[in-house]
């Protein structure tokens, strides 16, 4: 089975989760994804991913072998600096 691509990860949770923002990167192994839902409101970061993971379901556990993800609400991404580069590392 080929490793997936980007956009079909894209796909993936798209199709699990209603999402304002959402881009995903990688090259097949590792990937990394910006999401931005309301559904997010209210939970804990483990939360957030637990919901992204049930979005990708089985795929997730078959194909997807590295995922990061930053996972905002709409309100969290609006207050957020949209350059990636300018976050501050403590």
């Amino acid at each position: 089975m080929a490793d997936p691509t980007p956009a079909e990860v894209q796909q993936y949770i798209a199709a699990g989760l209603a999402c304002s923002e959402l881009q995903v990167e990688g090259d097949g192994r590792h990937f990394f994804a910006t999401i931005v839902s309301s559904e997010f409101e209210g939970l804990n970061r483990v939360r957030r991913h637990q919901r992204v993971y049930r979005a990708l379901g089985d795929r997730m556990r078959e194909q997807i072998h590295a995922l990061s993800m930053k996972t905002l609400t709409p309100a969290e991404w609006a207050a957020a600096p949209q350059d990636a580069s300018t976050e501050h590392h403590h």
